[in-house]
């Protein structure tokens, strides 16, 4: 059987061996392999913006870290209760990754 291709988000190409049967325990399976994480592969060092932090009404599909909206990312930064972004230029705001899962981290 050939495998199967899959341009995953961010334009990485993922390959499947064999199709996953459509089922209801396959499901969130089939969607963990075909989206991964790109979150958790990278390193703390790194800065992440916005869009890859929040969940969008206009990419429900693709998977995001905090499982809120981006209002509410700027509120809770506003309150103290989120790590401040840092200014990597003009109009290009980060935040530093391992400040985020540190966050999630305290959250559970």
């Amino acid at each position: 059987m050939r495998p199967i291709n899959f341009m995953g988000p961010h334009n990485m190409a993922l390959h499947l061996k064999k199709p996953l049967a459509a089922t209801a325990t396959n499901t969130a399976l089939a969607t963990e392999a075909i989206c991964p994480s790109y979150f958790d592969a990278l390193p703390d060092t790194a800065f992440i913006r916005e869009a890859q932090l929040v969940q969008s009404p206009r990419r429900p599909d693709n998977l995001a870290p905090l499982p809120f909206s981006a209002p509410t990312l700027w509120r809770k930064v506003k309150a103290g209760t989120f790590p401040k972004p840092v200014k990597l230029s003009q109009r290009v705001t980060a935040w530093k990754v391992g400040e985020v899962r540190a966050w999630i981290a305290a959250q559970s």
